[in-house]
């Protein structure tokens, strides 16, 4: 039974790993996760004058660099000016040079979302009418090259070797502390670290390439690691490289102190203190991701962080003792074998695990998609039905385990009491033998004190044959002192018979069927659960179902509204001015939504030359229409952020050509007023 069905889920455990591969292969490195929500011109707009600037709405805050936002005219030559800035919440803007000739121009914008990942595109807009251009839109993102599946891949060995090292040290802590002293689960424990370390280190290496050129051969430009030290993600990452320096030292303790220690209260003592200080370090290690990525931004972050810190640990725990328990019962010495109280407790502490995971990916999934439809509709809607679906799989081997730990009988210390009186009973026959023969050597005797175990192989006989240097002469007058090579002999001997126990051992522990089973339907369990990580990074990496569909509903309206409102959905009116005095000189810009008879809201955004935004003592507005004579209407907007004010409720009351007066006063006596017309309503 054994030597027909263990091949075959080996086979079925190499196919989930080549799935996991190819999972991770066909992945995008790095969805956007933030979202391009409108943009000023809009895509594909025809706009009479050419604008003094353009802007770009987002989903959530992004960072900028000077580079991040780049307007090409149709030969390719850049028309910004100055570098990028914030003007008011989500939505970034760059001037643009004066004078700009009719044709089609693109906009290319690199930035990084609030949760750390890169957001690359373009689209075009045209002055006058569209032209040919030699700028392509396509392939815009850095992510998709060699850094961007390198940082992908490293991502995923992060996840888990943070997995195998906390959740491998729990299984030994909590359910089998026997197995602090053997060297298969250290090497185990010890590996995830190992993983963990590197991945995060190649990751902070990548970290400058993987958000700006894409390029390798800026993956060691200390500038650019430089700029990454600077940021939330490369602080995460700093962090998880000191909190990895005090899991070194909890993993030293653990199997070396924690294994030497004999008496049962120090123990118990020092397994307290270590369950403390894992359980700190490994919540370190796990905010180091919450803190920087999904959780950290968007709807209820206070809330979403910790649950996404205990959704890790809980993972960890599961996975990851499921790991160790791997590793103990296929390659625990057969002198100490996992016993069936250790399955039972990690039974114990898988359910638990799996308890806390439905409780926090549930609140997880309601906080990204925010509706049902976002589970069919978008890319992470998709890849979270089949991370449940997996995860169903998971729980349904898990049962069969559980069954199989149910049935496990304490067959191996059983088996041991059984060999040692064998053993036993061995030496006294030996013992009697050499009483009876006294002209026997010590040596000669047969490791179970009997002649039949001495020649019972061929590797035996053999083992017997080389230990004597030559056939037996006839003349035993000459021979050396005897001593020092019966002594060899016995040790050569004594070394078998401890094999040969072993390999005893180690078979009547593997023919009982409950622990074959067992070992079967946990092998089984870990190679999903290595299709389920590589789903569940993949899923990290992809944009939330609520900003997807957020941004989906956004561009539809703005292309809804664009017949009645222009082509950007908004009336956005730029006025150079000067004052006369000192600072008097600037652009005032009044952006008016949705430009329409009735309720309005306007903005307004005083920037200077060089495109920093700045405050001046006052700025008022007043909408004349002449043809109605009807004004002027004023409006005095409130201060709401440096060179932004903002005034809701701006009533437009009847459709028509519409004189806007913007009055800007930058010191006591230093004044001026800008008019503009607009068609509104």
């Amino acid at each position: 039974m054994t030597q027909t069905i263990a091949p075959r889920v080996r086979i079925v455990v190499l196919l989930l790993l080549a799935a996991a591969c190819a999972l991770l292969a066909g992945a995008s490195p790095a969805s956007a996760h933030a979202a391009v929500t409108g943009s000023d011109p809009a895509q594909g707009a025809v706009v009479d004058k050419a604008p003094a600037r353009i802007s770009l709405t987002f989903s959530e805050q992004v960072a900028m660099s000077g580079d991040s936002l780049r307007v090409l005219d149709p030969e390719g030559k850049r028309v910004d000016a100055g570098e990028p800035s914030n003007v008011s919440g989500t939505t970034y803007a760059v001037r643009l040079h004066s004078g700009l000739p009719d044709g089609t121009y693109t906009v290319a914008y690199q930035v990084v979302s609030a949760d750390s990942h890169p957001v690359a595109g373009a689209y075009t807009f045209s002055i006058g009418a569209p032209s040919k251009t030699s700028v392509s839109v396509s392939g815009q993102s850095t992510d998709d090259g060699v850094v961007g599946w390198l940082y992908g891949f490293g991502r995923y060995v992060s996840y888990a070797g943070f997995i195998v090292m906390a959740g491998g040290a729990a299984f030994v802590l909590a359910c089998w502390p026997r197995g602090s002293g053997v060297r298969p689960v250290q090497r185990f424990v010890v590996s995830g670290w190992l993983a963990l370390t590197a991945a995060t280190l190649a990751l902070l290496l990548l970290r400058g390439s993987f958000t700006g050129s894409g390029k390798v051969a800026d993956v060691f430009d200390l500038s650019l690691l430089g700029q990454v030290l600077e940021t939330k993600t490369g602080a995460a990452l700093v962090s998880r490289l000191l909190l990895l320096a005090a899991a070194a030292l909890f993993i030293a303790v653990l199997f070396g102190a924690y294994d030497k220690r004999e008496d049962p209260q120090e123990k118990r003592d020092l397994t307290f203190g270590l369950a403390i200080g894992g359980v700190v370090v490994a919540a370190g290690l796990a905010a180091s991701w919450a803190m920087s990525e999904h959780a950290s931004v968007g709807l209820q972050a206070g809330i979403a962080m910790p649950v996404d810190v205990l959704h890790l640990l809980a993972v960890a725990a599961w996975l990851g003792g499921l790991g160790a328990l791997l590793v103990a019962l296929y390659r625990a010495p057969a002198g100490a074998p996992v016993d069936a109280s250790a399955v039972r407790r990690f039974s114990r502490v898988a359910f638990g695990s799996v308890v806390a995971l439905i409780a926090t990916g549930t609140y997880q999934s309601w906080r990204q998609l925010g509706s049902w439809s976002a589970f069919t509709d978008t890319r992470y809607g998709q890849l979270l039905l089949a991370k449940i679906a997996l995860v169903a799989v998971l729980v349904g081997v898990a049962w069969i385990s559980r069954r199989w730990t149910g049935r496990l009988a304490e067959t191996v210390p059983a088996s041991a009491e059984r060999e040692k009186a064998r053993v036993g009973a061995g030496a006294a026959a030996s013992g009697e033998a050499e009483a009876d023969a006294p002209g026997v050597a010590a040596g000669d005797a047969g490791p179970d004190g009997t002649g039949d175990d001495r020649t019972g192989t061929d590797t035996e006989a053999g083992a017997d044959a080389g230990a004597q240097p030559g056939s037996e002469p006839d003349d035993t007058g000459d021979q050396p002192d005897p001593e020092p090579a019966d002594t060899e002999r016995a040790a050569q001997l004594a070394r078998q018979r401890a094999a040969r126990d072993a390999a005893r051992q180690k078979r009547q522990r593997d023919a009982d069927p409950n622990r074959f089973g067992l070992r079967r339907s946990v092998l089984a369990e870990a190679g999903i659960a290595v299709v389920l990580l590589a789903v569940t990074t993949v899923l990290t990496q992809t944009e939330p179902g609520r900003t997807e569909q957020e941004a989906k509903a956004a561009t539809s309206s703005s292309a809804s509204t664009a017949p009645d409102t222009g082509a950007s959905g908004a009336l956005t009116l730029n006025m150079p001015f000067d004052t006369g005095g000192k600072d008097g000189k600037g652009i005032v810009t009044v952006d008016l939504d949705p430009a329409r008879v009735g309720d309005n809201e306007m903005h307004i955004y005083v920037e200077r030359p060089n495109g920093r935004a700045f405050d001046i003592p006052e700025v008022k507005v007043d909408f004349t229409l002449k043809a109605k004579d009807i004004g002027p209407l004023p409006v005095v907007p409130d201060h709401i952020a440096t060179g932004h004010w903002s005034a809701n409720g701006v009533q437009i009351p009847m459709a028509g050509d519409w004189k806007v007066d913007v009055t800007v006063r930058t010191s006591d006596i230093d004044e001026v007023t800008v008019s503009k017309n607009a068609q509104i309503g």
